[in-house]
């Protein structure tokens, strides 16, 4: 649990880059609904989690730089007793302000009679129009109620600006306690993920693996995957966002792992792959050797001062070389890169930001230029190379083979962190644990 501090200062580096006379506003996440009167499990917003720390639906920040009266606004559920019968205990206006430092806490049914009083005589509101319908309404009417007083002299503002621009940056940059607890998710996620190699078998389904990791997620407290497990045997590994996880598991087949735990809004982001059976093919060791040293060529190219795009680079040339000399593509490597007939066997990018998403917020150029890698950012790096059963150029050997390597990465002052290093990677690891 990040402490209070944390956020505070958050906060305080929000307030200090917001427009002089602007007020900003963040909805917490609604609750959804999963059939009738049953409920999806509750995950906050992570904009609004990230600076308020606070877990509960029907919830919208407020913050207004250099108001006398405090600068952070939150409104929120009451605490009601007999509600917390059924679901338990909420903060309610008391616990904003002493748990959770709101300056100034009001009912969430009171917002459209206290929200024009915190708009009026600001020139520009931060608020996202368009992601939350409801809150939406309740902005306009509140501007609504202050240009109806316009000819008594109150200001109404002039401009609606995306937050995402000012915050986004700033969640960019991790603090040691953001790597404290994405260090902490992805040794879980390792331990999982190594479960799942230990326990592999043929004639096992998908989904039993999926239960595997599932469980050493929940043992460690982190009940939450990141994103939905991808558990993909065989040619299903050739679709990248497999999640059906029903399928019987083959002898002479391998198995694509992609999932990470959530811990306290934080995500790993981990992808293995490897043998059901627990021993590489000649065919299956010859595109794994090839996608891990295009992760290790990528992975050298993570580094302060090095551009966003430099590892996928590295990895392209890697796996277009590779392609070659094994005979699934022909020509000269610089052209095929040039020509993008690489995307044939490898579609996607090599990494993406890692954070409070698993897919992270933050600019991937600046000025029209791939930005440049700073102490801070945490990173995945996750080449691949796909043949499906249907693609009849290719040797028959390699077909129904979907390999990807993931890691998550922490750029350093000296370089680069692996978070997730305590999964094992080459074919020699691999076979070992299995055998174990």
């Amino acid at each position: 649990m990040l402490p209070l501090s944390e956020f505070q200062q958050r906060r305080q580096r929000l307030l200090d880059r917001m427009k002089k006379r602007s007020v900003a506003l963040i909805a917490g996440a609604p609750a959804v609904v999963r059939n009738r009167d049953v409920e999806f499990p509750y995950r906050q917003d992570s904009d609004f989690a990230y600076l308020t720390g606070f877990a509960e639906p029907e919830s919208l920040a407020v913050f207004i730089p250099g108001r006398k009266e405090g600068e952070f606004v939150l409104f929120c559920r009451e605490f009601d007793a007999k509600t917390a019968v059924w679901v338990g205990r909420s903060a309610g206006l008391e616990g904003a302000r002493a748990v959770f430092g709101a300056d100034e806490a009001y009912p969430i049914t009171e917002l459209d009679a206290v929200l024009p009083g915190l708009l009026e005589n600001h020139e520009t509101v931060y608020y996202p129009i368009g992601r939350q319908s409801e809150f939406d309404a309740q902005v306009m009417r509140a501007i609504n109620n202050i240009r109806s007083r316009a000819r008594s002299g109150v200001g109404v503002p002039e401009r609606f600006v995306s937050l995402d621009k000012l915050l986004h940056e700033q969640r960019l940059f991790k603090s040691e306690h953001e790597i404290a607890l994405m260090r902490r998710a992805a040794e879980v996620s390792a331990e999982a993920h190594k479960r799942a190699m230990r326990v592999c078998r043929p004639g096992m389904y998908e989904y039993e693996i999926e239960a595997e990791i599932l469980h050493e997620f929940t043992r460690h407290g982190m009940r939450s995957p990141a994103y939905p497990c991808i558990v993909a045997g065989g040619n299903n590994a050739c679709t990248l966002h497999y999640t059906a996880n029903d399928a019987v598991l083959r002898d002479g087949d391998l198995l694509l792992i992609d999932a990470g735990a959530e811990h306290d809004h934080y995500a790993a982001d981990i992808t293995r792959t490897f043998p059901v059976n627990g021993h590489f093919s000649e065919a299956q060791r010859a595109l794994y050797q090839l996608v891990l040293e295009a992760q290790l060529a990528a992975i050298a190219e993570v580094r302060p001062g090095r551009r966003w795009n430099d590892p996928h680079d590295a990895a392209v040339r890697v796996l277009t070389k590779g392609l070659v000399d094994l005979g699934l593509l022909e020509g000269k490597p610089a052209r095929l890169i040039k020509s993008e007939a690489y995307k044939k066997f490898y579609m996607h990018r090599t990494g993406h930001w890692l954070g409070m998403d698993v897919h992270d917020v933050g600019d991937y150029k600046a000025g029209g230029h791939w930005r440049r890698l700073e102490p801070g950012m945490v990173l995945t790096v996750e080449p691949g190379l796909y043949v499906p059963e249907d693609c009849k150029e290719a040797d028959p050997r390699f077909r129904g083979i979907g390999i990807r390597i993931e890691d998550d990465v922490l750029v350093t002052e000296a370089g680069c962190e692996i978070l997730t290093s305590g999964v094992p990677k080459t074919v020699a690891e691999i076979e070992a644990l299995m055998r174990s």
